[in-house]
């Protein structure tokens, strides 16, 4: 028996038996609408195996940030003080030799990639993503399931607290509650009060990852750092066990620093790359390509010698 018998039976109809064959197909493409928004609408599921592809900032990643570098970082007074402060030998204490990256940071380093779904056996639908990554095992949980984000005294982690939703295309999540970690490895910091907008995009085999740092503390505009993966479907990740030693005989309580005005290497970088020493201070102002013509009016450190200049 056709559907449309079963709603409206012959004997009640007065219509054409073309217009009844027109109205039997518009119901039953009401009918498949679910399914073919379905298929219109799906997100390019982001779970797999990933690869780090270390050709964008490559400098930063692998060898790291030289001291006194803040150019093209939003950073105010207060971070600035922070980094010219940081000794690089504060890796070297007990305290921070197995410290993880903090969620925001983590996709920049050392980062085989996982991501995974939780789906609830009985309805099928979305509870959260799940990322792990290779270096110290760090993993995260971005909640898919509406739930609201814990009050600002609950617990600060690594990881921090993440709830997301699909945008388009685009998985985005907020993530808040994160301890206090960095912007970059040379001192820069992110405080404890900021909030991260994180957004990953697949496009076939390749994943971007789009991570936005709101933090009033630290920055006087919101920071923006993109950083990209490579599918690997073969990927296995090695356990990542973390002893700490005794690495230097240090007296009791002391804490690698330089007190303000001490730092004998913020001159360094501007020295050695020919940049002038003021745009080397970072800012807001250093992000923008309108910034090279001021550039060009500041004065120089003189080269080293046998330094390279990079143009």
């Amino acid at each position: 028996m056709a559907l449309l018998d079963l709603i409206d039976p012959p004997r009640n109809r007065a219509l054409p038996r073309c217009c009844g064959t027109l109205v039997l197909l518009l119901i039953e493409l009401l009918l498949m609408m679910p399914l073919f928004s379905a298929a219109l609408f799906a997100q390019d599921d982001p779970t797999g195996e990933w690869a780090n592809v270390f050709h964008e900032d490559e400098p930063e990643r692998i060898p790291g940030p030289e001291i006194g570098d803040y150019l093209g970082l939003p950073i105010n007074a207060a971070a600035r003080l922070r980094g010219d402060s940081w000794d690089a030998t504060l890796l070297e204490l007990p305290e921070n030799q197995c410290r993880p990256h903090p969620s925001d940071y983590a996709w920049r380093g050392p980062a085989l990639l996982r991501i995974w779904k939780e789906i609830d056996p009985l309805t099928q639908r979305l509870i959260a993503y799940h990322t792990h990554i290779s270096w110290q095992s760090a993993e995260q949980t971005i909640w898919m399931d509406g739930r609201a984000h814990p009050p600002p005294y609950a617990r600060h982690t690594w990881q921090g607290f993440s709830t997301g939703k699909w945008e388009g295309d685009t998985l985005a999540a907020v993530t808040d509650h994160l301890k206090e970690g960095w912007i970059r490895r040379n001192g820069i910091p992110r405080s404890a009060n900021a909030t991260v907008s994180t957004h990953i995009m697949r496009h076939g085999d390749y994943l971007t990852v789009a991570v936005v740092v709101y933090d009033s503390a630290y920055l006087n505009e919101p920071f923006i750092r993109t950083t990209d993966f490579m599918a690997a479907p073969q990927q296995q990740i090695d356990p990542y066990p973390c002893e700490i030693v005794e690495e230097i005989d240090r007296p009791a309580g002391v804490v690698p620093n330089h007190l303000p005005g001490t730092n004998p290497f913020l001159n360094e970088f501007p020295a050695n790359h020919g940049i002038p020493p003021e745009a080397a201070r970072g800012g807001a102002e250093t992000m923008y390509p309108e910034y090279i013509a001021k550039m060009k009016t500041m004065k120089k450190l003189p080269r080293p010698p046998g330094k390279h200049v990079d143009r």
